[in-house]
């Protein structure tokens, strides 16, 4: 590593944490599967229902003698259907549209965990066991929700304390609440555990907080102690890759503390005394339905370290998509602005990168001669360097600048849910999921191997220059399981690639020519 030179080593360094981050990825994070996650949660529900928030938030679990799941009140909308159970809570919710079914054409049910969405715990341990125990009344069984808002009227009577809820539901699948009590007691309101059908590794799973100032604190499974406490939020959300169920209020911030399961898993709450008045949304993180219901609702499609690029990224995407109407050939387009947006910088480095392999020899020669004086070595290094032009991090600094819009795209194409049962072209029926005849992935290795075939090289460690000529087939191995979508990008970036290095290699070649014609 001694003899290699800086712009060598960063690229590797660059290659090898990305290898890294993909095995990491593919390896280390739990996948499991959501009938499997669901098992186990449910299995605790007769413990964790009941469990009243103590003062600091914190779970302290007490079995209830009675779990009620049955129904008492329907919802029927056009695009979903939502079930009250006689404990005051939403205890099923299903997206009634198709491109949300599941595989075998079921719909997708978002409230099957505990705790369910509006769930009430007390901070007093006799009226919490009373209210896990009492069943509410309801004004109606079901109600339409038929292009027009309509509201249920909930009751439960407990020893010295009446409790009402009155829930507005509209057809975009938010809602509005009132709880009303009869006296003043101390109590806390959930917008529920995470809706948990999409368990993969490329979300960041607990609970995503938004501040009246529109700042953003994610609470992370395993994180957490439970009994953390925030004030002046105005959005708190529970959200997996697709779907969010949450609770909000812009005109009074809410005191929200923490909680977790027995699996650490973090859950909020609303911590209330006397009434409470809020609004909620169940439902998939879509960006036109969360922006038609209130723009700042978007905040809970979140993607992470580079968020101020992927923001608007997804934006000109959306706006792409609303002009060719194929999210895919969207997605072509996407690759095709970022590769000329960058194009002066990759362009840059690619002409550094022929430079520096012309300058091959006498750097072999220099690193001969000063071999016991790396002084000297790096004195003679920068002669030769600025002598003929080069830049010996000419070729790793566009690359270094583009990993930060690699990531942006990376996670805008993995959250978005508009992708999802998104067709592009022929075999390519759902750009949300890995492509089932893994064609993608091998075109976008056979670029990178052609694009790596024309790159100009300038390796002295022969087992370094094996490592890198495996990176297509390692690349190619891991973007098997990712989504269409993000291998669609990376093969046209890749084909973009592979075009700009033939176009430098002739117009260096042809430079070249003229100067010792000249």
């Amino acid at each position: 590593m001694n003899n290699l030179s800086t712009q060598k080593r960063v690229l590797i360094a660059t290659l090898l944490s990305f290898v890294f981050f993909i095995v990491y990825d593919y390896f280390f994070i739990p996948k499991t599967l959501p009938n499997e996650q669901n098992q186990t949660v449910q299995a605790q529900t007769s413990v964790s229902n009941s469990a009243p928030v103590s003062q600091n938030g914190s779970l302290t679990p007490k079995t209830s003698s009675t779990n009620s799941d049955k129904t008492l009140v329907v919802v029927k909308a056009k695009d979903y259907e939502a079930h009250i159970d006689e404990l005051g809570r939403i205890s099923k919710f299903y997206l009634n549209e198709e491109k949300y079914k599941t595989e075998d054409g079921e719909r997708t049910q978002l409230t099957a965990m505990s705790p369910l969405p509006l769930e009430l715990r007390f901070s007093d341990t006799t009226i919490n066991n009373q209210a896990f125990n009492v069943n509410y009344s309801a004004d109606v069984n079901e109600i339409s929700v038929d292009g027009t808002s309509r509201s249920v009227n909930l009751t439960q009577n407990l020893d010295g304390l009446t409790i009402t809820k009155k829930i507005t539901f509209r057809p975009d699948g938010s809602y509005d609440v009132d709880v009303d009590l009869s006296r003043e007691v101390e109590y806390f309101v959930t917008p529920g555990f995470r809706p948990n059908v999409s368990v993969d590794s490329y979300t960041v799973h607990g609970v995503l907080l938004r501040h009246a100032d529109e700042k953003l604190t994610i609470l992370e499974d395993d994180d957490l102690d439970g009994g953390e406490s925030f004030s002046d939020v105005n959005i708190a959300a529970a959200s997996d890759r697709y779907y969010t169920t949450l609770l909000y209020s812009f005109d009074k911030p809410l005191n929200v503390v923490t909680s977790v399961d027995p699996q650490n898993n973090a859950i909020a709450f609303i911590k209330q005394n006397g009434n409470f008045k809020g609004s909620g949304y169940i439902g998939a993180k879509e960006y036109r339905a969360l922006k038609a219901i209130d723009i700042r609702l978007t905040d809970v499609v979140e993607y992470g370290w580079f968020s101020f690029i992927a923001k608007p990224m997804f934006a000109f995407l959306s706006f792409l998509y609303s002009h060719i109407g194929n999210w895919g050939w969207a997605i072509v387009v996407l690759t095709l602005v970022i590769r000329i947006v960058l194009f002066p910088l990759t362009y840059k480095g690619m002409l550094s990168m022929n430079k520096l392999k012309e300058l091959s020899p006498k750097l072999k020669e220099l690193q001969a001669k000063y071999k016991g004086d790396p002084q000297k070595l790096n004195a003679h290094m920068m002669e030769l360097y600025k002598k003929h032009g080069a830049n010996p991090m000419g070729g790793c600094l566009p690359i270094l600048l583009q990993i930060p819009v690699f990531f942006a795209i990376y996670r805008v194409l993995l959250n978005a849910i508009e992708l999802k049962g998104a067709e592009w072209i022929l075999w390519i029926h759902d750009l949300s999921v890995m492509d089932p005849y893994f064609i993608l992935p091998i075109l976008m290795g056979v670029t990178m191997f052609l694009q790596q075939r024309l790159t100009p090289t300038t390796f002295s460690d022969p087992m370094q220059e094996k490592i890198m000529k495996f990176l297509p087939l390692i690349f190619t191995f891991f973007f098997v399981t990712f989504p269409a979508g993000l291998t669609l990008y990376w093969f046209i970036n890749n084909v973009c690639s592979v075009i700009q290095q033939i176009f430098v290699n002739k117009l260096f070649a042809k430079q070249k020519k003229a100067e010792v014609k000249a």
